[in-house]
């Protein structure tokens, strides 16, 4: 998956398993895994989903939050 959207993998000690956030598509935009790999696999799978929900439904994608480069 080729795409600009954050994908925040944190540990969670009180689930025991690493939880995962899609900042971009709002507070509920979540999804886990028992391994990082499983839990960044499920998120890509997720934001695909999303991304052909929003397109299927003919809303507007979310800015994908970015970092500016300083020099």
């Amino acid at each position: 998956m080729n795409s600009q959207y954050s994908i925040v993998i944190q540990w969670s000690m009180e689930d025991n398993k690493y939880i995962v956030s899609l900042p971009e598509f709002g507070p509920y935009a979540h999804t886990h895994g028992d391994t990082y790999a499983s839990a960044l696999k499920n998120a890509e799978e997720v934001l695909e989903l999303l991304i052909e929900d929003y397109q299927a439904q003919e809303k507007p994608l979310p800015q994908p939050i970015t970092i500016s480069s300083r020099a």
